[in-house]
């Protein structure tokens, strides 16, 4: 499944813990952060968390963001 089809189930699926939820939708805001940013640069923790804020009214940590960026691969560490 790709991850635009597991945000949307993630959206509305009620079953899913919150722990989940979040994950899926921080890989999600990962993802369009670094589709964002200029040719060359990575995304920011921070521009992640915004991301999540604007798009899916979701508020995640600093670490929640480097976890997100690290599983899509979009920074080093």
């Amino acid at each position: 499944m790709t991850l635009w089809r597991q945000i949307l189930s993630a959206l509305q699926d009620d079953t899913l813990d919150d722990t989940e939820r979040e994950a899926v939708l921080a890989r999600g805001a990962a993802q369009l952060a670094a589709r964002r940013s200029p040719e060359g640069k990575q995304p920011t923790p921070e521009e992640v968390m915004a991301v999540a804020l604007q798009e899916f009214s979701l508020l995640i940590d600093a670490d929640q963001a480097h976890a997100a960026l690290r599983e899509s691969g979009r920074t080093r560490g």
